[in-house]
């Protein structure tokens, strides 16, 4: 019996030991096309990573896609007619649990000021704080304290154009996948730091230029784990398809933050437990608010603690934005924090009231042919990557340069035909409508959409159907934003299959037949 214990101990040794005994080297995993196999020192050297599914990143929840009938919910008060009804799909995504504070973007511009010598960059940045000004209201200190005072931390920035909000997305994006890598030990946190408070400038981590290998990070102690099977050379930077890197965080399009807001997936009466149970199809409830439990906008019954409680910071009428003392119905003159008031069924805060959100698109006045009806978006410029010297660039942010697709580029597609889709069908015969700025509208290429309704609106706004515009690089203080970033894998999220999958017996069983 000692023997036979030796035996195997020393077995077991022998296999740990050498990596090349077939008999205790884990069988490699080939392709079902070809046969080779994958991570294989003798094979052809092709690296695949373990199937792996996409996390959600740092203030995120997920939001299950589907149908919905975008557009108006009420009467038409404000005879503008742009908002049809029309049904739209969309895909599953993220977005931010709540609106980006103040503490938020005051970390944003920290970061610019520490990176950055130039002071302009910072500048471009800085939110406008003389939105609070009005020729008849006393709201000086509010210019003064709203974006630094601690008291106003967790409350939702503003004062911040279309094209400040998109350059923070473009922020937190590299931010979010820098301390990513770092947490992994795949590069070196302290000596990027170090690099970084040198003031680096334009030598600073973009999630793009560090794939591309644009951008040569310090290794950390774990990029050896991703060597090259064969050479055994561990590589210089980790690629994409590791399934590490998050996607970017973006502005939400408006079907995407249309969708949130109404969470419809809290009124699904058997949500989907496992692959045996689904819950219902719900499509003919046209909601009015975010966080309504059935088609009349009543609260749950069970929650009678509600009842004559404001579930959202507007302005009730004129010259009452928060009740009378004592007896406040909002509790808030102003934006309030971003927590505050009741989420609807995704778990999203503020989805009406509080501020106003920007969303990605163009605003047009919709009409029954304008835009797809899967992932609803207008406010496409197809680019492709600056190769002009032969490999990718970067600017002075330490972004890749890209540029505007050419007509000879796109002449012979059949999906679209040129790279600059904005206006696209204005002055078309299809669509018979012109767009003169400042002649005939005011809707121009930079119009932008806003959503959602804010702390000195009415209730009419706060319908997620309801849209306004404004000028790309325009502020006011009654609007914010919030991120999003798009859902890769299962549309039911992590843990849950894409399609309908039936037992392997069941498939045998009917082959039979």
């Amino acid at each position: 019996m000692k023997n036979l214990f030796s035996m195997r101990t020393t077995a077991l040794f022998l296999c740990g030991a050498s990596l090349f005994m077939a008999s205790c080297t884990k069988k490699a995993e080939k392709s079902s096309t070809t046969g080779w196999s994958y991570n294989d020192p003798n094979g052809s050297g092709f690296r695949v990573a373990k199937e792996k599914q996409q996390q959600t990143g740092p203030g995120l929840v997920f939001v299950e896609g589907g149908t919905l009938t975008m557009g108006a919910t009420e009467e038409d008060v404000m005879r503008e007619w742009n908002n049809i009804p029309r049904r739209v799909t969309v895909q599953s995504f993220y977005m931010d649990e709540s609106e980006v504070a103040n503490v938020h973007y005051r970390e944003y511009l920290f970061w610019l000021n520490r990176v950055f010598a130039d002071t302009a960059i910072t500048n471009r940045a800085l939110p406008d704080t003389l939105c609070w000004r009005s020729e008849l209201a006393y709201n000086e200190p509010l210019v003064e304290y709203y974006f630094r005072h601690p008291s106003y931390n967790l409350y939702p920035v503003v004062g911040v154009s279309w094209k400040q909000a998109y350059d923070y997305c473009l922020w937190r994006t590299d931010r979010v996948n820098e301390n990513i890598l770092w947490d992994k030990g795949i590069t070196n946190k302290k000596a990027e730091l170090q690099k970084q408070m040198q003031g680096g400038g334009q030598e600073n981590f973009n999630t793009k230029a560090y794939l591309l290998g644009a951008y040569q990070a310090n290794p950390g102690k774990n990029i050896k784990n991703y060597k090259d099977p064969v050479t055994k050379q561990p590589p210089t930077n980790i690629s994409f398809e590791e399934g590490i890197i998050l996607p970017d965080y973006r502005l939400p399009t408006e079907a995407e933050w249309e969708y949130a807001a109404y969470g419809y997936v809290g009124q699904n009466p058997n949500p989907r437990k496992s692959e045996k149970k689904r819950g219902e199809e719900i499509t003919a409830n046209k909601q009015v608010y975010p966080w309504a439990q059935n088609v009349n906008g009543l609260r749950d019954a069970r929650h009678g603690s509600w009842q004559g409680a404001f579930l959202a910071n507007f302005k009730r009428g004129a010259g009452d934005n928060m009740g009378v003392a004592g007896g406040l119905n909002d509790r808030s003159a102003i934006p309030g924090p971003i927590k505050a008031y009741y989420p609807n069924g995704f778990g999203l805060y503020n989805m009406a009231g509080n501020v106003s959100e920007w969303v990605a698109d163009i605003f047009r006045p919709l009409s029954p042919t304008d835009g797809d009806d899967f992932n609803y978006y207008r406010g496409n410029k197809f680019q492709r990557m600056d190769l002009a010297s032969g490999a990718p660039e970067r600017d002075s942010m330490g972004r890749i340069k890209y540029r505007d697709e050419t007509e000879d580029e796109t002449k012979n597609r059949r999906n679209y035909q040129k790279s600059y889709a904005i206006d696209y069908l204005d002055g078309d015969s299809l669509s018979g409508v012109q767009y003169g700025y400042g002649i005939t509208t005011l809707v121009s290429d930079k119009s932008r959409v806003f959503k959602g309704g804010s702390w000195n609106d009415r209730a009419y706004w706060l319908s997620p159907g309801t849209r306004r515009h404004l000028e790309e690089d325009q502020s006011t203080s009654t609007i914010g934003f919030r991120c999003a970033m798009t859902r890769y894998g299962s549309q039911e999220g992590n843990g849950r299959k894409t399609g309908n999958w039936f037992q392997t017996k069941k498939q045998n069983n009917r082959k039979r037949k």
